[in-house]
């Protein structure tokens, strides 16, 4: 978090408001306590810098550190330091200074939890000290009405707007958590679902197949020769193919099917509500989109795809049992000739077969 371009700054930014508003309704608490006992001058000045100008000053000067985030620590913690010297400046008058130091430690557990609390309670403690070194120490325990009224905006607003803030980066990370529950779901290259992600799935739909005893296929799909692509275009080439066909597989396909990259080149396809004719139909459609793609900078590269396709039947023991008969018909469309699509039965038997290497 300590640098200039993260979270430091934004952590900076989040507490700017708060603090403005908080030591802004917090000056009249202050004032109305010290207002009766007369303090010098310089004690009204530093009371109106700290509670206008001091929420701009520890702004700017956090955000042009070289570690914002340490600077707004150190800033809390002169929050809790002046803090403290109000609460013996105004000789511990019970409702002001409970009001003034529970503001503070509000601050300092959002900002960094116990350590940032015990730090501040000695900043605190520290402040005291200053005060009655300085103004002699006194305790007055009577709270006046306008005290009482003095301090009920910051018992009220600034508890609001703290508590909106802390919405507000609930929400964020909520949606943190959402990408980063997309992310580890998803393949980085192709945007499809990984590995883990469609297997899971797979086991969902085989079990949904089996109690609602509704059709669905799956494919497994291989690039053909694709090492030897690796090794005669290069790698980049070779992510570029895998992308390519990702795409494709977006474009033709329906919202409910599910496209993961099952590992290297090699992709995953299920294909709910749907019978062997339709499937075989959507992969050979696949198949030839992908072997008509042509690269205008690289005209020799030639792409081909051999698919195995597998119908959920209520035989299949378990979901690694239906994809191993859809791995059958993909090693038995590679052993005839590749750049095909098959289907898995009793016999594989090949469906069509085009553009034969």
């Amino acid at each position: 978090m300590d640098n200039r371009n993260g979270k430091g700054l934004t952590f900076v930014r989040r507490i700017y408001l708060p603090r403005i508003i908080g030591l802004g309704i917090g000056l009249f608490s202050v004032m109305a306590a010290i207002a009766p006992l007369s303090p010098p001058g310089w004690v009204w000045l530093l009371l109106l810098f700290n509670g206008l100008l001091w929420p701009h000053v520890a702004y700017h000067w956090a955000l042009r550190s070289a570690s914002p985030y340490k600077a707004e620590q150190r800033n809390l913690l002169l929050d809790s330091l002046m803090g403290g010297f109000w609460a013996a400046a105004m000789h511990f008058n019970p409702l002001p200074c409970v009001t003034v130091l529970s503001m503070m430690t509000m601050n300092n557990v959002a900002a960094g939890g116990k350590r940032m609390v015990l730090h501040g309670a000695l900043a605190q403690v520290a402040g005291m000290i200053l005060a009655s070194a300085l103004l002699g120490f006194g305790l007055q325990l009577d709270a006046t009405s306008l005290q009482v009224y003095a301090c009920l905006p910051m018992l009220t607003l600034y508890p609001l707007a703290l508590g909106w803030v802390c919405f507000q980066l609930a929400i964020k990370l909520a949606d943190h958590k959402r990408r980063l529950s997309a992310l580890s779901l998803t393949d980085s290259l192709t945007g499809l679902l990984n590995h883990g992600a469609w297997k899971d799935l797979l086991q969902l739909r085989f079990q949904a197949c089996r109690t609602l005893q509704v059709p669905a296929v799956i494919a497994l799909i291989d690039v053909d020769h694709f090492k030897t692509i690796n090794d005669t275009f290069g790698h980049v080439v070779g992510d570029c193919v895998l992308r390519q066909l990702s795409s494709e597989l977006k474009r033709n396909l329906r919202e409910d099917d599910q496209a993961g990259r099952y590992g290297g080149d090699e992709f995953c396809v299920i294909l709910p509500a749907t019978n062997e004719a339709q499937a075989c139909q959507v992969m050979e459609r696949l198949r030839e989109r992908v072997g008509n793609y042509q690269n205008p900078q690289l005209p020799h590269l030639k792409i081909s795809l051999s698919i195995g396709l597998a119908m959920f039947n209520t035989e299949l023991e378990s979901a690694e049992n239906w994809l191993e008969q859809a791995d059958k018909a993909l090693y038995s469309a590679k052993r005839q000739g590749r750049n095909q699509v098959n289907f898995a039965h009793d016999k594989a038997t090949t469906l069509k077969l085009a553009y034969p290497d």
